[in-house]
Parts: C-alpha cells; sequence; structure tokens
C-alpha cells in the first residue's frame, strides 16, 4: 500500500491507497457516501484528482484494485491485457492521457483513439474520466468509434439508433405487439426489439421470442429481437429451438457482484457459443447483449477491493471488461434505475451517463444508455432531455424508448419514442442504416428522411395494424 499526497492551498492531503485516491477524485454521487469512500469536501476531492493526474497508466497494470487471485473479472482483464495497443500512450500519466485524448479528438483522429480499446484497463478509463469534464467526455467519446452489426450495424457515425422496450406487466401479447407497433410506427427499434419479462420462466420467454420473431419475420425488418431474461433461462430456450438473437445478461465489476447476478464468465461463454450456432445474422455475427449499472456491485456488497471499498464508478468500468470479452452487439448502462441511495439527483445522473458511456467506448464497446430515473429520484425529464441530447452529440450507439417514456411494467420513468425523433432531429441523427431503407420501403419516411406524421389511413399503418389484429 502507497501513500500519496499533494499539498493545496497550504493544507497538505494524504490518500492511503490507489483505491483511494480513485475514490476520492470521483464526482459526488450517493453511492460513494454510502459505502464511506467519497471525498469530505472538494477541496480533498480537487487535491485527489491533482494526484491521480500524476499517476502512470502502467501503475494499473501493477497495483490491480481488486485482487488477482480472488476475483476472475482481475484476471480477465489483466491476462487479456494488448500491450501492443497500450505501446502509444504506455508512458503517459492519468493527465497527460486526458491531454492526448483531447488532442487526439480535437484533431478527429478516430483511428488513434478507437485503436488503444484493447491495451486500456477499466481502471485507466475509469481513472482518465475523473480528471475530464462533460464536454471533455463528449468530444473524446465522440470520436471513438465502435461499429457492431447482426441484423443491423450499429455505431456509425450520423446514426443514433433506438431499442424498443415493450414490456407488459403480465407479458400480454396483445399489449407487447400494440407496443411494439407503436415504436415501429415512430421509427424505433433498430437496435433491438428487447422485452423484460414479467416472469422469468423458459416458457414464457420462449413465448415472447416467438412473438417478437413472427413480426421480424413476416415485415422483413432488419432487426434483432431479445427476451430480457436470465442466461439459464435462455440457454434451456436455446435448447428447446427457441429463435435467440441475443443471449442478454446483467454483469457486475466483481466475481462477488456476477455471483449476486447468479452467472460466471465460463456460463456467458456457454451461451454465446449457442446462439452463434443458430446463425441468425445477416450483416454481422454480434450476439450478446449486457446490462451494467453504477451501484450494482455496492447493491450486492461485492464492491470490496485490495485495498478496502472500490468506488462504484470504478467498478462500473470493470463491468465492461466482462462484457467486451463477449463481442457484444449492444451494452447499456441504466443509469438512474437502481434509485437515489446510488445517484441523488439530475446531476449525478447525467455526469454518470456521460462517464459511462465514454469510459464504455473507450474500452471498445457499443455503449448505449437507458436515460432513466425511479420516480423517488431528484430528476426529472428536464434532466433526462439533457442527458439525451448530450448522448446523442457524443455518439451514443443507442438509447433505449418505451411508450410514453413510463415503462408500466418496471415501474420507471425512460424515454419516450418521441423522444428519439427529437434527438434525431435535433442533431441531424438517422436510424441504423438498414432499418432506415425499411421505413423508406414501409412509406415511414416523409421527403426528408424524417419519420412522417401518420394516420390511420397511411399503407404502413394499415398493413401493420392488420397485422396486429390477426
Amino acid at each position: 500500500m502507497t501513500v500519496r499526497r499533494t499539498t493545496l492551498g497550504g493544507h497538505t492531503h494524504e490518500f492511503r491507497s490507489l483505491t483511494d485516491v480513485l475514490a476520492k477524485a470521483t464526482p459526488a454521487r450517493s453511492g460513494d457516501v454510502l459505502a464511506g469512500v467519497a471525498a469530505e469536501s472538494q477541496a480533498q476531492r480537487v487535491a485527489a484528482q491533482h494526484v491521480l493526474a500524476d499517476v502512470p497508466l502502467a501503475t494499473f497494470l501493477t497495483e490491480p484494485v481488486v485482487g488477482y487471485d480472488e476475483d476472475d473479472v482481475t484476471r480477465l482483464i489483466l491476462d487479456t491485457h494488448d500491450p501492443a495497443a497500450f505501446a502509444p500512450v504506455s508512458a503517459l500519466t492519468v493527465g497527460e492521457f486526458r491531454d492526448w485524448l483531447l488532442a487526439r479528438a480535437a484533431e478527429r483522429d478516430e483511428a488513434a483513439i478507437s485503436g488503444l480499446a484493447r491495451g486500456l484497463t477499466p481502471e485507466m478509463a475509469a481513472a482518465v474520466s475523473k480528471v475530464m469534464r462533460n464536454a471533455d467526455l463528449v468530444a473524446v467519446a465522440r470520436r471513438t468509434r465502435v461499429v457492431t452489426g447482426l441484423r443491423s450495424t450499429l455505431g456509425l457515425p450520423g446514426r443514433l439508433a433506438s431499442r424498443l422496450q415493450p414490456n407488459h406487466p403480465t407479458d400480454d401479447a396483445v399489449g407487447v405487439t400494440a407496443a411494439i407497433l407503436d415504436g415501429l410506427l415512430h421509427g424505433s427499434g433498430d437496435a433491438v426489439i428487447g422485452i423484460n419479462p414479467a416472469t422469468d420462466s423458459p416458457a414464457q420467454t420462449i413465448a415472447l421470442l416467438e412473438l417478437v420473431d413472427a413480426v421480424i419475420s413476416r415485415y422483413e425488418i432488419p432487426t434483432q429481437s431479445c427476451v430480457l431474461a436470465h442466461v439459464t433461462t435462455t440457454l434451456r430456450a436455446l435448447e428447446a429451438g427457441a429463435p435467440v438473437d441475443l443471449v442478454f445478461q446483467s454483469v457486475a465489476g466483481t466475481q462477488a457482484g456476477n455471483r449476486g447476478f447468479g452467472v460466471t464468465l465460463d456460463l456467458l461463454a456457454e451461451a454465446r457459443a449457442g446462439a452463434l450456432e443458430l446463425g441468425r445474422g445477416t450483416v454481422g455475427a454480434n450476439v450478446t447483449y449486457f446490462e451494467t449499472g453504477q451501484g450494482s456491485a455496492l447493491s450486492a456488497d461485492a464492491h470490496h477491493g485490495v485495498d478496502g471499498p472500490v468506488d462504484q464508478q470504478t467498478l462500473e468500468c470493470r463491468a465492461y471488461a466482462v462484457a467486451r470479452h463477449f463481442d457484444p452487439l449492444l451494452v447499456n448502462t441504466v443509469v438512474g434505475f437502481i434509485g437515489p441511495e446510488y445517484l441523488y439527483d439530475g446531476k449525478q445522473v447525467i455526469r454518470a451517463g456521460l462517464e459511462d458511456h465514454f469510459c464504455g467506448k473507450l474500452l471498445g464497446l457499443p455503449m448505449g444508455v437507458d436515460v432513466c430515473y425511479t420516480n423517488h429520484t431528484d430528476v426529472d425529464g428536464d434532466d433526462t432531455d439533457t442527458l439525451t441530447l448530450l448522448l446523442g452529440a457524443a455518439g451514443c450507439s443507442f438509447v433505449i424508448a418505451v411508450p410514453g417514456s413510463d415503462d408500466v411494467m418496471l415501474h420507471y420513468q425512460s424515454l419516450s419514442f418521441t423522444d428519439v425523433l427529437t434527438a434525431r432531429s435535433v442533431l441531424d441523427l438517422r436510424p441504423a442504416p438498414e432499418f432506415e431503407a425499411w421505413l423508406a420501403m414501409m412509406d415511414l419516411l416523409d421527403d426528408a428522411g424524417h419519420v412522417r406524421e401518420l394516420t390511420p389511413e397511411a399503407p404502413a399503418a394499415r398493413a401493420l395494424l392488420a397485422a396486429a389484429r390477426s
């Protein structure tokens, strides 16, 4: 354990370990207060950021925040580290790395930034984010390119995809179909039509998979389906011959956190192999989908490291190493879902969303964000509008949308389909190219390429409504 210190304004600040520096340097959030690792004052936070800026990036390869011997996520991070990809920045400190990234972003050198991904550890990404302002996070993420595909191509410049989330409190087929219809008519669903099932049973999962697959197949929609059941349930669906496009699982940044989710790295590998065998892609072979969220390890009491508790944002970044290992089509942070114990208000949610998106893309992930909040959090629609537009400017791969912005099954507020249209219009963004071509074929786009204002008499509306009735 190495004590690190700095003197600012005549006062000497000491930090007992690298883990302590990372925690104290983090912008304020309630989860770190709950864990007892947050800075006690803004002066201490600034001092920690000064210390962190002088830490060599290579230090994170020799001082893991969670022990190598007791944690398979740490072993995955260090055993798969690519020294050749790391070489361009290997001699830099955290602060110098920040300057390097901003310079390459200003030069629009996407290849230089994107090429680092396999050479960076999650702790490096977390560290540099802690010494960056929101605008810095946007500028660098915008120049970081991560492109994936299955039946639609995601992550291309000038595009913003969306997950159509047609949840229903009883998994009612008519209710789910109505929500899918609503989303398609609003130009949503190019990232995935993804359902959170009300019950995690193989039979219900298979029924929902077959329902969505029937819609996609009947209208030849270039997208993919996913029922966000536990990976063990999806494995049983695969064994039963269900039409599985994507294997889903929530993951955490420690072995103990993943144990709390009931998963192991071997189990994820088995499920991915099963989905790959189906060969359901047309433009790519990315068949996994992962969700994360700041505070998940803390909520499972799985946030402990070599030198004590680890801050929630660093652990969030470590979850991205798990996701990266399985070549995902989609990864998203559910930024405001866990509650005010972890992200208290709009300012904290906006900051966390930008951090997660930046760190995920820097590590090579096709990063999306569920811009959301629970009703007992000090967040409102103005905060989610702000975060959505900032993410759109930052080149976010996809966002999540539900009918009317109110998820009636999970009981939280997310984006509406029209919020996605607003972001695309304001920022001059378009859907995934294959899906955009389908919208045009269905006469859902006007001459300017925007989703047209529909009436029940429009050809696409008539066709889709007829299908829903049948």
